[in-house]
């Protein structure tokens, strides 16, 4: 069982800056890609951010030059750096993981429990 805890969500003013982390626990025998999506009201839930395991990534291109996505393999955490955010930004943001929990599985997707980005004045 894979575990994805989030943090660093919260109410920001337009234009400031938050950072969200998530860290992964439990039976990972390899990961391919962790990242962020996110969900506001009445909308489908959307790519914000990923990155793989070799470091590649991709961003909405909504967020492209405002946020930062990062990862560190070695302790499995992956981290989104939010600068410049706008009042449209506001939704609840889910950490994701795409992994294997052993050598025999196939790849699975593995969700966090969301945390709420408010962008408001």
């Amino acid at each position: 069982q894979v575990q994805l805890v989030e943090s660093g969500g919260g109410l920001v003013q337009p234009g400031g800056s938050l950072r969200l982390s998530c860290a992964a626990s439990g039976s990972i025998f390899s990961i391919y890609a962790m990242g962020w999506y996110r969900q506001a009201p009445g909308k489908q839930r959307e790519l914000v951010a990923a990155v793989t395991s070799g470091g590649s990534t991709n961003y909405a291109d909504s967020v492209k030059g405002r946020f930062t996505i990062s990862r560190d393999n070695a302790k499995n955490t992956v981290s989104l750096q939010m600068n410049s955010l706008k009042p449209e930004d506001t939704a609840v943001y889910y950490c994701n993981l795409e992994g294997r929990p052993y050598s025999d599985f196939p790849e699975y997707d593995y969700w966090g429990q969301g945390t709420q980005v408010t962008v408001s004045s």
